[in-house]
Order: C-alpha cells, then structure tokens, then sequence
C-alpha cells in the first residue's frame, strides 16, 4: 500500500535544517570530539615508530 502522504520535500528541508544548525559551544575544559585527534594520532605514530626500531632491532640481531 502505498503511503500518498509522504512529502520528500519535506525530508529535505528536515536534512538542510539539520545541516545549516550549528554546533553549540560547549564549557571550558569539556572534550571537544570534533579535530580533537591530533594528540591521539601523534602517539599513535611514535608507538609506530618504536615497534619499528624493535623490530628492526630484532631482525639485525637475528641475522647477525
């Protein structure tokens, strides 16, 4: 059965709506997860970094 009621107008204007609503501020000191990755992916790349040396390490042990 189909819905003759449906407005798919209607939906759009609900997504615009919802896309055009800015974010609201939020208190000093409260996490912010929107850009707040850098400090995550710095470590992320160091311990990276580390397990690459021990592994390089490891490797020049084994063929030594």
């Amino acid at each position: 059965m189909a819905d003759n009621d449906y407005d798919p107008a209607g939906s759009t204007q609900m997504f615009r709506a919802f896309v055009d609503e800015t974010p609201a501020p939020q208190a000093p000191g409260s996490v912010n997860t929107y850009g707040a990755s850098g400090g995550r992916t710095g470590k992320i790349a160091a311990i990276a970094v580390v397990v690459l040396v021990v592994v390089g390490a490891v490797i020049w042990l084994a063929v030594k």
